[in-house]
C-alpha cells in the first residue's frame, strides 16, 4: 500500500543546515551542467535540422515552398508531443524524474548519430528528416516535465527564484554557444555539427547519475492512470493565475515566433551564410543570458505580474523590428537584426523566469510533473505550432509581412490577456496563497 506522500518542505536535498545559496547544493550544480549540455545539442541539433532542411527544399523548389517545409517539421514535432503529452507528465510524476531524462537523451543522442550518418554519406532527405522529427517531438515531451520537476526538489523554496535564475542563465548559455558552434560546425561538414550534439547528450545523460535520485512525492497509487491525467489537467484549469500565466506565453509566442524563419531570413532577406545563421540565432541568447544574471545578483520581487505583461508586450515589438530590418540598406540591416533578436531575448527570459516561478511555486510537487507537461505543451505549442505558422504564414503574404503581422498579434494578446486574467495584474510577488484556503480538494490529493 503507497504510504503518504511527505510533506514539500521534506523533498528538498537539504543538510540540516539549509543552504543560503543554490550554487552551494552538490546536486544542483550537476544539475546545470545537465542543462548546459542539453541545451547546447538540442539548440545546435534544431538549427542545422531547418538549415539542411531548407537548402535540400530549394533544390526543387522555391523560396515559399520550402519556407513551407520548415513549417510541416515544426507541425509534425507538435503533433507528436501532443499525443503523448498526458503520458509524459503522468511519467514524471509516478517514475524516477532523473530516469526519466536519461533515456529521453540517449533516445536523442542516437537520433543525431542517425542523422549525422546519413549527413557523411549524402543520402538525408526530406522524409528522413520529417520521420525524426516525430521521435524528437515524443522525446521533448517526456524530457520537459521531468526535468523541470527536479530543480524544485534540488534547492529551498526561498532559493527556488534565484535557482531558476541560474538555470535559465546556463540555459541561454547554450542557447547562445550551441546555434553558433552548430553554424560552425555544418559550414566544416554537416555530420560533425550532428556528432557534437550526440555527444552533448551522452554528457548530459552521464550527469544525471551525479544528480541521482532525487526525492519526490509518492503519487496517488489507488487512483487510476487517466484520473491522475485529469487531476493534473483541473488543477490547471482552476488555478487562474497559473492558466493566465501558460496561456499567455502560448498566444504571444505562437503569433511572434520568429525563429522558424531566421534561415529563410539570412539567405533570402539578409544575405549572409550559415555563420551569420548562427550569429543571428545566437543574438537572442544573448539578451536572454544578460536579463537571467540580472535576475541571479538580484532577483525580482515585487509587482512580478505586471513585470511579465510588460515584458510580453516587449517581445511583440522586437519582433516587429526585426521584421522591418527588410526595409534596411545592407549592412545596417544585419546590425538591426541582431538587435532585435537580442531584445527578443530579453523579454521572452524575463516573461519565462516569471512565469517558471509562479507555475513552480504555486503547484504541489505530487502534481508537478503533469502541470509541467501541461506548460511544457504549450510551449511547445507556441514553439512548433509557431513555427509552422510561421512557414505557412510566410508562403502565403510573404516572410516579412508574416513576422510583423506576429508581433502585431503578440502586442494585441498581451493587451487582452491583462483583462482576461486580472490575476497576473495582482500578482504582486512569487509567494503562493495559502494551500488550504486556496485548493482544499488539491491539499487532500496532495
Amino acid at each position: 500500500m503507497a504510504s503518504a506522500p511527505p510533506d514539500e518542505s521534506t523533498l528538498t536535498d537539504l543538510s540540516s543546515i539549509e543552504p543560503t545559496h543554490p550554487l552551494l547544493i552538490g546536486k544542483f550544480r550537476a544539475f546545470l551542467v545537465v542543462r548546459l549540455a542539453t541545451i547546447l545539442g538540442s539548440q545546435g541539433m534544431a538549427l542545422i535540422i531547418a538549415w539542411q532542411a531548407y537548402n535540400i527544399a530549394r533544390r526543387t523548389m522555391d523560396a515559399p515552398q520550402a519556407a513551407a517545409q520548415l513549417g510541416i517539421i515544426g507541425l509534425i514535432q507538435f503533433i507528436a508531443l501532443f499525443a503523448v503529452t498526458p503520458f509524459a507528465g503522468l511519467a514524471a510524476d509516478t517514475m524516477s524524474r532523473t530516469r526519466l531524462a536519461q533515456i529521453t537523451l540517449t533516445t536523442l543522442s542516437c537520433c543525431t548519430l542517425f542523422l549525422a550518418l546519413g549527413s557523411y554519406e549524402g543520402w538525408t532527405s526530406l522524409p528522413m528528416i520529417f520521420c525524426v522529427a516525430v521521435v524528437l517531438g515524443v522525446c521533448r515531451a517526456f524530457q520537459a516535465p521531468a526535468l523541470s520537476s527536479l530543480a524544485p526538489n534540488l534547492v529551498p523554496k526561498s532559493l527556488l527564484p534565484r535557482a531558476i535564475a541560474f538555470s535559465s542563465m546556463v540555459w541561454q548559455t547554450g542557447a547562445i554557444i550551441g546555434p553558433a558552434i552548430g553554424g560552425f560546425a555544418y559550414s566544416l561538414t554537416p555530420s560533425a555539427a550532428y556528432l557534437a550534439s550526440a555527444g552533448l547528450f551522452l554528457t548530459a545523460a552521464t550527469c544525471l547519475f551525479i544528480v541521482g535520485k532525487v526525492p519526490q512525492a509518492t503519487p496517488d497509487r489507488k487512483r487510476r492512470p487517466i484520473g491522475q491525467i485529469l487531476d493534473g489537467l483541473s488543477y490547471v484549469r482552476e488555478n487562474r493565475l497559473v492558466l493566465g500565466a501558460i496561456t499567455l506565453d502560448l498566444f504571444a509566442v505562437l503569433l511572434a515566433g520568429t525563429t522558424a524563419l531566421l534561415p529563410v531570413y539570412a539567405r533570402d532577406i539578409l544575405h549572409v551564410d550559415s555563420r551569420g545563421l548562427g550569429m543571428l540565432a545566437a543574438a537572442p541568447g544573448v539578451g536572454a543570458l544578460l536579463t537571467a544574471l540580472w535576475f541571479s545578483f538580484a532577483p525580482l520581487r515585487h509587482n512580478v505580474g505586471v513585470k511579465m505583461l510588460a515584458s510580453v508586450f516587449v517581445f511583440g515589438l522586437a519582433t516587429i523590428i526585426f521584421g522591418s530590418t527588410a526595409f534596411l540598406p545592407k549592412g545596417l540591416d544585419m546590425i538591426v537584426a541582431m538587435g532585435a533578436m537580442a531584445m527578443w531575448g530579453s523579454a521572452d527570459m524575463f516573461s519565462v523566469f516569471v512565469r517558471s516561478s509562479l507555475i513552480q511555486l504555486h503547484t504541489p510537487d505530487v502534481m508537478r510533473g503533469r502541470v509541467s507537461a501541461v506548460s511544457g505543451l504549450t510551449i511547445s505549442a507556441s514553439n512548433e505550432l509557431g513555427e509552422a505558422e510561421s512557414g505557412f504564414l510566410a508562403a502565403l503574404i510573404g516572410p516579412v509581412q508574416a513576422v510583423i503581422l506576429g508581433g502585431l498579434g503578440a502586442i494585441v494578446i498581451t493587451l487582452v490577456w491583462s483583462r482576461l486574467f486580472p490575476e497576473l495584474k495582482l500578482a504582486r510577488t512569487f509567494d503562493p496563497p495559502d494551500m488550504r484556503t486556496d485548493h482544499p480538494a488539491k491539499e487532500n490529493q496532495a
